[in-house]
């Protein structure tokens, strides 16, 4: 949808007078927190998984959400059993050294999306925290993501030869069934839907059954093995079952395979917050995602294909409780890679192109701002209207930028709040090859380690 210019600069204008100016001082998240106010659920997006301005002020968030309002966990768009290593890091209870090596288990293509200097920050500043306070007041990290179909496997096996050799067995056949494709599960997920292997649905869900009829049994095993421990199995068995039907829907319908992964991560969530309240406390969970699949799918055309995500089903779920925060950018620069499982780069973002909120923020005038979309205003109003809104993945393809990166949105339907920086710059990998270099100057490391 083009709009006219007039209207354009009518509406950047309602913006300059509606908008809080970031300059970067302890009064940036004022309004922010004030919106959020007794909020259990803070959904905070990214425009990209490349940008550092976005991780760190995701992060700065956090812990003022921590520190202010008592925040126990962080969910986040990563694998389970990855994320649930940097948990155990960050709550005291494992043996790696450091946060570095916590995040260790981030090894998969895009590597760079958790394994870069501001996650390391951050990880390295929760653990500190987490060391100054009660064991109840301890803030979590987990994962809501679906890929680790191998790692969550071993995981369960390992969980059950330490309560439950003979059941180790068992899930160990069952799992077997995935053992002619090697490590790759798309493989089987193609051979599953055209008919060329049976699929392993049977057993992954006779597997997850299985640990659930036990589960009380493990969880009183003469004190040795901990709910936690108990819970970090289970979520992996469901995962399995879940991961079995998405490599199969991969090959069938984009919107179905979407819908399904997205269906796992807001089920997850749920799952965390059951867990985290079993003892009568409601928690309250900040979510770490992109944009697409925070800011709910009902305000885009991809919703009005069918999609949803996570942002709609927490809003279905839990109203006024869930608080939905979005992230633009006009310009910079972003890691991103140029197909999948090629290596990371350091990529320049093209500006945004007319008729895109980025294009229309950035006439704003106003380098770095925060608009609060749920306050009636002028700019609110003239917001409303479609406009394309970019989305930059781990995939970066700027020679065909507006079929790949954008779509129409509805900026006020679909988030509650809205943080503008106009320039930004790339995240800064942890392992650093020549095609992200490209002759820069790193920035410094953080401190907290």
């Amino acid at each position: 949808m083009i709009v006219t210019t007039l209207l354009d600069r009518s509406v950047s204008l309602a913006i300059r007078e509606a908008a809080h100016r970031l300059a970067g001082s302890s009064e940036d998240f004022a309004p922010l927190m004030a919106r959020i106010g007794d909020a259990r659920f803070v959904l905070i997006g990214e425009a990209s998984h490349g940008t550092h301005e976005f991780y760190r002020i995701r992060a700065a968030i956090t812990k003022e959400l921590i520190l202010r309002k008592g925040f126990t966990a962080i969910a986040v768009e990563a694998d389970w059993p990855d994320a649930y290593r940097v948990n155990r890091y960050v709550r005291g209870r494992d043996t790696d050294p450091d946060a570095e090596r916590a995040l260790g288990g981030f090894q998969r293509f895009p590597q760079w999306m958790w394994r870069n200097a501001d996650v390391l920050d951050f990880v390295g500043w929760l653990r500190s925290h987490n060391e100054s306070v009660a064991d109840e007041r301890k803030v979590g990290f987990y994962g809501l993501d679906l890929y680790s179909l191998h790692a969550s496997m071993e995981a369960v096996i390992s969980y059950l030869r330490k309560v439950d050799p003979r059941a180790a067995e068992r899930a160990a056949l069952r799992y077997g069934c995935f053992d002619r494709f090697g490590e790759d599960p798309q493989e089987y997920g193609y051979a599953a839907t055209l008919g060329m292997s049976d699929s392993c649905e049977r057993e992954v869900v006779a597997q997850l059954l299985d640990l659930r009829a036990s589960a009380e049994k493990y969880a009183g095993t003469d004190g040795r093995v901990a709910l936690d421990d108990l819970f970090f199995a289970e979520q992996n068995a469901r995962l399995v079952a879940n991961a079995e039907r998405y490599y199969r829907a991969m090959f069938g319908s984009r919107v179905a395979s979407w819908n399904l992964r997205d269906q796992h991560m807001a089920d997850t969530l749920e799952g965390l917050e059951r867990f985290l309240g079993r003892e009568g406390t409601a928690p309250s969970i900040v979510v770490w995602a992109h944009n697409s699949h925070l800011g709910d799918a009902r305000a885009t055309e991809l919703g009005d294909g069918g999609e949803l995500n996570v942002g709609q089903l927490v809003r279905q779920r839990h109203g006024e409780s869930a608080v939905l925060i979005g992230f633009s950018t006009y310009t910079g620069s972003v890691t991103a890679a140029s197909d999948w499982d090629e290596p990371a780069r350091h990529m320049t973002v093209r500006p945004a192109l007319a008729g895109s909120y980025e294009h229309l923020f950035h006439e704003v005038g106003i380098p770095n701002f925060a608009l609060d979309l749920g306050h009636p205003s002028d700019a609110v109003a003239g917001l409303e209207s479609a406009r394309l809104q970019r989305a930059i993945g781990v995939i970066y393809r700027p020679d065909t930028e507006r079929m790949s990166h954008y779509f129409e949105a509805r900026l006020p339907d679909q988030f509650d709040f809205m943080l503008h920086y106009d320039q930004t710059r790339a995240v800064e990998p942890m392992e650093r090859n020549p095609l992200w270099i490209r002759g820069e100057v790193p920035e410094t490391w953080p401190t907290a380690l």
